[in-house]
Order: structure tokens, then C-alpha cells, then sequence
């Protein structure tokens, strides 16, 4: 129970650092990823300071590799903010859905992982649902019934779906090697010193309403990343990871009651799809776990 109520704390956060971001009109890419990642990083030295998790954080042999994850990162941040901005809440929560198939997909390619049948057709299946979600964004193309700007926005949440798999796959590397604080850490350091890269690109003064909301979404991903590291403590991922898309509940009541965004039947079609292909996959992949380990207790017992 304590990790999927930490799972779903973690979501119910998440939401929370979207809608403050979405909220902030009128701010650059670039400053809102400082301030996501800029104020995630003291949220995040409190627990670590206070689980006696902060000696050697900062130590690493894999600087290179921290920068990569950081440009990626920041990439895939961008990319989703500006669909935020663009696009209703619960609309850009269910493209990013798509990023758990592009991980099997560069798994397959990247990393030469086995994947069978079921889990391709899933793959296939839940891209399709991504399609049903772009399809009336993508027919600006073709006629003038919808903005550029809800476009390029759907486009570039596809964009950052496909940057987060990648950076899925790079700390997925990372793990191997170092502690999962100092995986959180640098990314926080390096995705703020990358944004502020960004600083002669138009930065403005935020109003002391903007800037109260941008400090709130960068210690609400600090805190969600931490609730996210404690669900994983108390259970195991395949249990708690289908609550994840709770957030779609959280988009679409918070994308309606405070942003008047009015799901269409598309979104909501092709998100069902998409979930539906995402939690199969979860499903097989915690079945193919489970059988990995039979087979080595069962080697075990012979070789005893």
C-alpha cells in the first residue's frame, strides 16, 4: 500500500508542477526549465540530507554521460512545456503516454533487446491511439479549421515523448553504475546550467505571481521525484507503475475546472488506447520477469 500511495502522490505532484507551468503564460522555454530544474534541487538535498543519503552524492566517473542525460533532458522538457502551453492539459498528459512504447521500440533497436510478438503488437496498437489523438491537430494541413500553434504543439509533445524513451535508455545505462541520488542531482545541475544557455534568447521578469508559480513547479518536481524514489522502495514497478495514468483523471479534471479544457472524443478514444497498450505491456513485461526468475531458481536447485 505505501508504494502505490506513494505512486500516486508522485502523479498527483506532477500534475501539479504541469498545471503551475501551464499557468505561467507568457514565460520562455528556457526560464521555465531553469526554474523546474534550478528549484527541484533543494527539495531533493532536504531528503537526502535527512535520509543520510548525502555523503558522496555528487560523486561520479560518469560526467560525460550526466551531460548527455542533461541535454536530453532538457530537450524533452522543452518540447513537452511547449506543448503545455499549446495544447489542453489532459491532451498533452496523454501524448506523453506514448514515450513507455518508443522505449521498447529503441530498446529493440539501440540496445538489441529481445522483443516478441505481444509486446510489438502493443507497440503498434498504442501508436495508433497516438494517431487517433494527433489526427484532428495534424489536419491543419490540409485545412485552416485548427491553429498552427495547437500543431506544432502536438508535435512537439510527440517530440518530447520520443526524447524522454531516449533518456529513459540513458539513465537506464546510468543506474548500472551510479547511485540513483546522484543520477537525480546531476540532472537537476546540468539541466539548469543547459537552460540558462538560453538566457540571451529572451528570458523576461516574471510578475510576482508568475515567479511564485514557477518556484512552485520546480520544488513540486523535486518532491515528486523524491515520492517517485520512495514508491519504488516498498514495491516492485510493474505493481505500481499502471497508476501512473491516474494523471490522465487528475488532467482532465483540473484541465476542465481550471483551464475550461473540454476533452474531444478523439483525445479520449486514442488515450484509452494508449493506456490500455501501455498497461499490457507492463503486464508482459512483469510476466517475463517472473518467468526469468523461475528459470534461474530452477537452474540454482539442479547445480545444489
Amino acid at each position: 500500500m505505501w508504494g502505490i500511495g506513494f505512486k500516486v502522490a508522485s502523479v498527483c505532484v506532477f500534475v501539479a508542477m504541469s498545471s503551475l507551468l501551464k499557468a505561467s503564460e507568457g514565460i520562455p522555454l528556457g526560464e521555465l526549465v531553469f526554474f523546474r530544474s534550478f528549484f527541484a534541487i533543494f527539495p531533493v538535498i532536504f531528503y537526502l540530507a535527512v535520509t543520510h543519503q548525502l555523503s558522496g552524492v555528487f560523486h561520479t566517473q560518469e560526467r560525460l554521460s550526466h551531460v548527455w542525460r542533461g541535454l536530453v533532458g532538457v530537450s524533452a522538457m522543452c518540447c513537452s512545456f511547449y506543448a503545455l502551453t499549446k495544447l489542453p492539459l489532459p491532451e498533452a498528459i496523454a501524448i506523453n503516454y506514448a514515450s513507455p512504447l518508443f522505449v521498447v521500440v529503441f530498446s529493440a533497436i539501440l540496445l538489441h533487446e529481445t522483443v516478441r510478438i505481444y509486446r510489438w503488437s502493443a507497440v503498434v496498437i498504442g501508436l495508433i491511439g497516438v494517431m487517433v489523438i494527433l489526427w484532428p491537430r495534424l489536419s491543419v494541413f490540409s485545412s485552416g479549421e485548427i491553429g498552427m500553434e495547437e500543431t506544432v504543439g502536438a508535435i512537439s509533445a510527440l517530440a518530447g515523448a520520443v526524447l524522454s524513451a531516449i533518456a529513459m535508455l540513458l539513465v537506464r545505462r546510468l543506474v548500472q553504475t551510479e547511485r540513483t541520488p546522484t543520477i537525480v542531482i546531476y540532472f537537476s545541475i546540468t539541466s539548469s546550467v543547459i537552460a540558462l544557455f538560453t538566457l540571451p534568447f529572451g528570458w523576461v521578469m516574471p510578475t510576482p505571481a508568475q515567479a511564485l508559480m514557477l518556484v512552485g513547479a520546480g520544488f513540486a518536481g523535486g518532491i515528486a521525484q523524491i515520492f517517485l524514489t520512495q514508491c519504488y522502495r516498498y514495491a516492485e514497478m510493474s505493481t505500481i507503475a499502471p497508476f501512473e495514468y491516474t494523471s490522465m483523471l487528475l488532467g482532465l479534471a483540473i484541465g476542465y475546472l481550471i483551464f475550461g479544457d473540454v476533452p474531444t472524443v478523439e483525445m479520449l478514444i486514442g488515450g484509452v488506447v494508449v493506456i490500455g497498450a501501455g498497461i499490457f505491456i507492463i503486464y508482459r513485461e512483469h510476466q517475463l520477469a517472473v518467468a526469468e526468475r523461475n528459470r534461474r531458481a530452477l537452474s540454482a536447485g539442479r547445480m545444489s
